[in-house]
């Protein structure tokens, strides 16, 4: 693998970029030098890295020249303002936002699934799909592969985490509260504070909405259904997802039930999924295990008594490293490698 030249983490000090700055690290990726960029608010904060000090710098003023790769987690309006920025300086930018995700030019991600798309990148940007999306696809890819992916039903149980610092702020303020459990157990009315990041008390609860309504799916589920599509190639596989929001810090998990062409055999997708350094088969996946580890757990596999061609299975994967900091460092590593 050739070195990265310059790399450039846009949103350094956020809870992905915390995370990207660690499997740099972890990972050991060739490169000869790196720079920090933040907002103004965070301009100036210095970063340890790899026995080095150094300044973070402001993302809306600094000199961009001279960056071969940006690795952005700052949300998708800054992307759009900023990463069109960092391409015209010479950078190939890999965004983890929503915003260039279902753009036709440019390509959406999962190494293990289709990384020669990477090749492939007109507009200079590649996109990281959403944290749990990209926790299903190694698994789906895998089924679609064996025996003819067709359908997916799917119910996921959404981390805090997945709504930034605020989300865990709010639950971990929540939990604190001393009478949590006497008033949940006993079945008296919460009195708590108005919850302000999520639409309902998360703490002893689980929310059935995640993201913002649109004619009756919310905007989670409409990533999950339009980048599946996207990333396994597949234009029209019929999917269909309710996205939970629960009462854990870090940790996406979803339950599946795929529908296939063909007859699927359990033996195989075991089998296949061994052969998956991304998947992990376990006899019970939870978040609270997936957390800070790169593959996904796969467990409770089983045929889908429900039809003939079905087969479902429970998927856990850490939302901050796979489900955003890994993958986008991994689509590094493939773009040094095809380009070495």
């Amino acid at each position: 693998m050739r070195s990265a030249g310059t790399i450039a983490i846009v949103g350094a000090t956020g809870q992905v970029g915390g995370v990207m700055r660690q499997i740099l690290e972890e990972r050991k990726v060739p490169f000869d030098h790196i720079r920090f960029f933040a907002s103004p608010r965070s301009a100036g904060t210095v970063i340890e890295f790899d026995g080095r000090s150094i300044e973070v710098e402001d993302v809306k003023t600094a000199d961009l020249r001279g960056i071969d790769y940006a690795v952005f987690s700052i949300g998708a309006t800054a992307s759009k303002v900023h990463a069109p920025r960092f391409v015209e300086a010479g950078a190939v930018v890999i965004d983890n936002s929503s915003a260039y995700r279902m753009d036709p030019n440019v390509p959406l991600v999962v190494p293990e699934v289709n990384p020669r798309e990477v090749v492939r990148h007109p507009l200079g940007i590649i996109a990281n799909p959403n944290c749990t999306t990209m926790i299903a696809m190694p698994p789906l890819a895998i089924i679609d592969r064996l025996f003819g992916l067709e359908r997916v039903i799917a119910a996921t149980y959404q981390a805090a985490s997945g709504a930034g610092r605020e989300g865990v702020a709010e639950l971990d303020a929540e939990l604190q509260r001393p009478n949590l459990a006497a008033l949940t157990f006993d079945g008296g009315a919460v009195d708590f504070m108005s919850p302000v990041k999520f639409p309902a008390v998360l703490a002893g609860n689980v929310i059935p909405l995640a993201g913002d309504l649109h004619d009756g799916d919310t905007s989670e589920e409409e990533k999950f259904v339009n980048e599946s599509r996207k990333i396994l190639g597949l234009a029209d596989l019929r999917c269909h997802v309710t996205c939970v929001r629960v009462p854990v810090f870090t940790g996406h998990s979803i339950a599946i039930v795929a529908e296939c062409r063909d007859t699927p055999r359990v033996e195989s997708f075991v089998d296949a999924l061994r052969q998956e350094p991304g998947c992990q088969i376990v006899e019970l996946p939870t978040p609270l295990a997936s957390a800070g580890i790169d593959p996904v757990l796969i467990g409770r596999i089983r045929p889908d008594r429900s039809s003939t061609n079905g087969i479902a299975f429970f998927v856990s994967g850490d939302n901050l490293r796979k489900g955003a900091a890994l993958n986008a460092i991994q689509v590094l590593e493939v773009l040094l490698r095809y380009k070495a």
